[in-house]
């Protein structure tokens, strides 16, 4: 079973969605295909900001400005490697480009500029990934796990996080309060 191709969309976790990790989350979907899903979760600030990362990374942050924006819980699939979700997509190395505007990139190299000129503009830095092996989000979807919806860079890049889930479901048009946490079928 192969639903449509959810790269570029928004995954909504549902009211009855009972693992901690995707409880209210909004992810972000990168890449999805046959082999799976791979996405990052855009709306849960972690106790870290981009000054500490660099830190830890041994980067000078030359561009002071960025330290204080947050790191993100990407997901719970290497929560020790750095995911950069960014626009404009550029030429960095092991990047994933999702469209012609938005990539997602796990190199130092995009550390590196960020510290030196401050590009990409708009970055969204996580700790991790949410994946989803061959057919399993398909399931997932099938079992009413998550609401989908085509993604709006805006809410990405220019809302602050705790507004973004909101921003989401009201690009379907309905209010989160009236969602069940049952599904029918007819």
């Amino acid at each position: 079973m192969n639903a449509s191709n959810l790269t570029n969309h928004f995954l909504i976790a549902m009211p009855a969605m009972d693992d901690p990790n995707f409880a209210r989350t909004l992810t972000y979907i990168a890449e999805h295909n046959e082999e799976g899903a791979l996405g990052v979760i855009i709306n849960r600030p972690i106790e870290m900001d981009l000054a500490e990362l660099f830190e830890r990374v041994d980067i000078e942050l030359g561009q002071a400005e960025f330290g204080r924006r947050p790191v993100f819980y990407g997901g719970p699939v290497q929560t020790d490697r750095g995911f950069v979700l960014h626009r404009p997509a550029g030429e960095w190395h092991s990047s994933l480009k999702v469209n012609d505007e938005i990539a997602l990139t796990s190199s130092k190299d995009i550390l590196h500029s960020l510290s030196n000129s401050g590009e990409p503009g708009d970055v969204l830095i996580t700790l991790g990934y949410a994946g989803w092996s061959a057919g399993q989000l398909e399931e997932e979807l099938a079992q009413n796990a998550w609401l989908t919806v085509a993604a709006d860079s805006r809410i990405i890049f220019d809302l602050p996080p705790d507004e973004r889930f909101d921003a989401a479901i009201r690009l379907l048009g309905i209010d989160f309060t009236n969602l069940s946490d049952v599904a029918g079928h007819a």
